[in-house]
């Protein structure tokens, strides 16, 4: 597997902030994202664990969606407690439904919050997780900000990740032909509408630093994703 790279040619490209249609919200759910979910899951709860923290730490998740994520940390730790918010109302209302139907509405609780204007006290959260938020943003420092002053300041665990820019117009088009082969054509123009308006690592990494983090912390962890990780001390 060939890691994304730092940099990109591709100049970023917005796309909607919040994904507020029924359609679109549909189109997401229907998406098949259980393996990447999943190692998402994992490769968090060892993060978890290695910041010392215990399962039932409590757990922020920005920018949930459909809370497909909150699920399945549900289900592979089950002692998980997690808030789980969105901005937009139709993907919380699919939330609400996939949580309920999971048997998950006593242990993931859903709230409509931006993520720019976070209504918590600072250092509020053991975990703050996040998957794919950061490109929806126009100016993700506002919301990475938030998410680092919730952060409990003395071994918080900051685990998130999103999409990486691909380096040209070949690699995006590569990339939707490998992930979304099997996808209807609206849902393969979300991908690439999803890369494009993505941030490079080296984007994300000057953002880290900008907020007095450590940019060494931003790894790329596939061919198509970078991930922060950061325990605050």
């Amino acid at each position: 597997m060939s890691l994304t790279p730092n940099r990109s040619r591709l100049t970023r490209v917005l796309e909607p902030e919040a994904m507020d249609s029924s359609d679109e919200a549909r189109e997401y759910d229907a998406m098949d994202h259980g393996e990447v979910n999943r190692r998402f899951v994992v490769e968090l709860l060892v993060a978890l664990r290695a910041a010392g923290l215990p399962d039932d730490a409590k757990v922020l998740d920005l920018g949930t969606g459909t809370a497909q994520i909150p699920i399945e940390l549900c289900r592979q730790n089950p002692k998980a407690r997690v808030l789980a918010i969105d901005l937009a109302q139709e993907m919380l209302r699919l939330a609400e439904r996939n949580v309920s139907a999971a048997g998950l509405s006593g242990q993931v609780r859903l709230q409509q919050v931006d993520a720019k204007r976070l209504p918590f006290a600072d250092g509020q959260f053991a975990v703050v997780m996040s998957n794919s938020i950061v490109h929806h943003i126009p100016e993700p420092h506002t919301a990475l900000a938030e998410a680092v002053r919730v952060l409990r300041t003395a071994g918080g665990l900051l685990f998130v990740r999103d999409l990486a820019r691909p380096f040209d117009d070949t690699q995006v088009g590569q990339l939707v032909a490998t992930y979304a082969a099997g996808c209807s054509d609206r849902q393969r123009q979300l991908f690439d509408d999803s890369l494009r308006a993505a941030l490079s690592i080296e984007e994300i990494r000057q953002l880290a630093a900008a907020l007095g983090c450590d940019p060494q912390g931003v790894t790329a962890t596939s061919d198509r994703h970078w991930t922060w990780q950061q325990i605050a001390r």
